[in-house]
């Protein structure tokens, strides 16, 4: 059986929540962040500091976690496309990417071991649902360039 995936938070997942925080509660006087993006930016800053792509949800600090778990509740939960083909059998669906280990326990995945999966199968690009279903779709609304962000973040990726 294939190990879930290591909880841990990507840096782009963590300046994605301090721009919805800053979006959400503007600075009343240019100065001072509200207290979630003040608590995210320290996390941000460590990282980049230490030149860390990721840190680990578990020891994240309480009021980082709490305002990063505020943004990932405004973010897709499951990148299935209803068209998914581990159920005839595959080890990786042609329609989300996942591979079928990741779709039969994805229920039991934290948000930050979601969000990994999600960042893998959006930097791959190899599922329908970031070409063949995703053109179909920008075709059927008449829009001719692909979304500003399909990992759903609202970051560049």
């Amino acid at each position: 059986m294939l190990a879930a995936p290591m909880a841990a938070i990507h840096i782009t997942d963590i300046e994605s929540a301090i721009n919805w925080w800053r979006e959400r509660q503007p600075s009343p006087d240019g100065l001072r962040a509200c207290d979630e993006v003040l608590a995210l930016a320290e996390v941000y800053a460590l990282m980049v500091y230490h030149h860390e792509a990721d840190c680990d949800e578990a020891t994240m600090p309480a009021a980082a976690l709490a305002a990063w778990l505020a943004w990932y509740a405004t973010t897709p939960d499951a990148p299935c496309i209803a068209i998914c083909s581990t159920s005839q059998g595959d080890a990786e669906c042609k329609g989300c990417g996942r591979s079928f280990e990741e779709v039969r326990h994805w229920q039991a995945y934290s948000p930050a071991q979601k969000r990994m999966v999600w960042r893998r199968i959006t930097m791959e690009a190899r599922a329908w649902r970031f070409n063949r279903y995703a053109e179909r779709a920008r075709l059927a609304s008449g829009v001719d360039h692909p979304p500003a962000d399909s990992f759903g973040s609202g970051a560049a990726t």
